[in-house]
C-alpha cells in the first residue's frame, strides 16, 4: 500500500461536544512540512479540534479529511498534561517503547530493531542518558520531549500537541521547538495549540485563530490583526498589538514578537 503525503483538509466543519456545538465554521488546509499553531483563549475549542482530527469526536457538519496516516499509528496525539495519568511507574524508555505498540503488537517482545529505534528517538530529544528515570519525576519540558520521542518511535507523519508549552519554562520551550522544527523540515505536519501570545510569530508557519469559530488562518503576519487579537483576548490582545505590531514595519513585527 502506497502511503500518501500527510495533509489535513477541513471545510466549514462543526463539532459537537456533550450535545452542544463546541466549534463551528472551521476551514483550513495544511500540507507536509508545516509547523502550525492553533491559538485561542482557554475554552475556545482547541482540544475539541484536536480530538476531531484524531478521530475521537465526530464531525457534526462540513468535512474533515486526514491523509498520510494509512499505516497504523501514523498520527500521534499528545493531550493536555492534566489529562494524563503521571502516577504509573513507567520509565522514559518504557513510555517511548509504547510508541512501537502498533508496529510490534502488544504480545511480542520488542526486537533489537525496536530497541534501536527507541534509543535513536531518545537521543534525538537528548533524553537517552535519563532513559531509566520515572516519568512522574520529570519536569514539564522533559515530559513533552518524552512524548515527542514516543511520536517518533510511532513513526507518526502528523503530530498534534495540545498546550505543549503549558508549565514549560522558556529554555525548555526553545529545546522543544528546535526538535519540532526539524520534524517539520522532514515533511511532517506538526500542530501545537496554545493560549500564549508570546513568541508566536517566529515559531509557526501557519496560525489558526479560533474562539468557538474560526477567526483567522494564514501566516502569522496575516492572521495577527488587531481585530482578531481583540476577538480572541479582549483588551489583553489589544495591548499585545500596541506593543508588538507595527503595521508600517513588518520586519519589526516579525522580529520582536517575544
Amino acid at each position: 500500500m502506497t502511503i500518501s503525503e500527510p495533509s489535513i483538509s477541513v471545510e466549514d466543519m462543526s463539532v459537537e461536544r456533550g450535545g452542544h456545538v463546541a466549534l463551528t465554521g472551521i476551514t483550513f488546509e495544511v500540507g507536509p512540512g508545516t509547523l502550525m499553531g492553533i491559538l485561542g483563549p482557554n475554552g475556545a475549542g482547541k482540544s475539541t479540534l484536536f480530538e476531531a482530527i484524531a478521530g475521537l469526536l465526530p464531525v457534526a457538519h462540513g468535512s474533515l479529511t486526514v491523509r498520510g496516516i494509512e499505516r497504523n499509528g501514523a498520527l500521534a496525539y499528545v493531550p493536555q498534561r492534566d489529562s494524563i495519568n503521571w502516577r504509573f511507574p513507567a520509565t522514559i524508555q518504557d513510555v517511548v517503547m509504547m510508541g512501537r505498540g502498533n508496529n510490534i503488537g502488544w504480545f511480542r517482545r520488542p526486537s533489537g530493531q525496536d530497541r534501536e529505534m527507541v534509543r535513536s528517538c531518545l537521543e534525538r530529544v537528548n533524553l537517552w542518558d535519563e532513559r531509566t528515570a520515572l516519568v512522574d519525576r520529570l519536569s514539564g519540558g522533559q515530559r513533552q520531549r518524552v512524548f515527542i520521542a514516543r511520536a517518533l518511535a510511532q513513526e507518526a507523519s502528523i503530530i498534534l500537541m495540545d498546550e505543549a508549552f503549558s508549565g514549560v519554562d522558556v529554555a525548555a520551550q526553545e529545546d522543544i521547538i528546535v526538535v519540532l522544527q526539524s520534524l517539520r523540515d522532514e515533511g511532517k505536519i506538526v500542530i501545537i495549540s496554545t493560549h500564549d501570545l508570546t513568541n508566536i510569530a517566529e515559531r509557526f508557519d501557519r496560525i489558526l485563530c479560533i474562539n468557538h469559530h474560526m477567526c483567522a488562518y494564514g501566516p502569522p503576519e496575516e492572521a495577527f490583526t488587531p481585530e482578531v487579537l481583540e476577538e480572541l483576548f479582549g483588551s489583553h490582545g489589544l495591548e499585545f498589538t500596541h506593543h508588538h505590531v507595527d503595521p508600517h514595519n513588518q520586519d519589526e513585527h516579525e522580529g520582536h514578537l517575544h
